[in-house]
């Protein structure tokens, strides 16, 4: 029917977010991935058509409640899981928020991301309703990158180019986990490529934690990365001086 909307499958909602985006963010964890990063925080978003089904109308109205609080730089982000495993209902929401004025982000691995079609054709125009990507580049290293998550990444450094050839604003973030990403070559290389993208506003360096555990033994999947302590502060701010993290200028939160 003409006027049927599609349905989005919803993990969590989290209606205070201070760190996914500019502002207060009202904050959409859809479920689904397919990728399965070794240092995952929350594997139980893994399962693809699991969740609470909603409509667009349904997320925004729960969202308008909200509306009060985020000020001039507030609005909506959606997470995950991988929220473009959805995207024909994603794209109808962020249509929808921006006929209500609202700032729209979306914070991904990138793995959907593809050329072919239909994703390439719906990608384009999600990303005229889109306001922000928050980008997680888990790993620079191609064949690293197909150790930690299960696939390579030269979809997802295509599609930081395209983002930068259309002038998407873009946050970087990248986990640091020790014996992994944290090596001085691989976060050299990492600085290089970002050096070359003109729409970076923000990097993020995120130190990995163990707080997720828990939920890899409650679903009684064996946890790869055991033994594998948090990253040092020495560490942390080695990978920002490298990445340059100082010098991008991001949004106030």
């Amino acid at each position: 029917m003409e006027n049927e909307q599609r349905i989005g499958y919803v993990h969590s909602l989290e209606s205070f977010g201070a760190a996914d985006g500019p502002g207060v963010r009202y904050m959409i964890f859809m479920s689904g991935c397919a990728m399965r990063c070794q240092f995952c925080h929350n594997p139980d978003t893994w399962k693809i058509g699991a969740g609470t089904p909603y409509t667009a109308d349904e997320l925004l109205s729960k969202a308008m409640r909200y509306r009060s609080y985020w000020g001039s730089k507030g609005g909506i982000t959606v997470s995950g899981g991988e929220p473009l495993l959805q995207i024909d209902f994603l794209l109808e929401l962020f249509r929808k928020a921006k006929e209500k004025g609202i700032h729209t982000a979306i914070d991904t691995s990138g793995n959907p991301y593809t050329t072919a079609e239909p994703f390439y054709s719906k990608w384009k125009e999600l990303m005229k309703v889109t306001d922000l990507v928050l980008l997680d580049i888990k790993q620079i290293d191609n064949e690293e990158h197909r150790k930690l998550t299960g696939f390579g990444n030269e979809n997802i450094l295509a599609l930081a180019r395209e983002l930068s050839d259309w002038n998407v604003p873009v946050w970087i973030r990248h986990v640091l986990v020790p014996g992994g990403s944290d090596r001085d070559d691989y976060l050299q290389r990492l600085a290089d490529f970002l050096a070359t993208l003109s729409n970076v506003e923000r990097v993020d360096v995120l130190p990995y934690h163990t707080l997720g555990v828990f939920k890899w033994q409650n679903l009684g999947i064996p946890y790869p990365l055991e033994g594998v302590e948090p990253p040092t502060r020495e560490r942390v701010e080695n990978a920002e001086r490298i990445l340059k993290v100082s010098e991008y200028k991001g949004f106030g939160i």
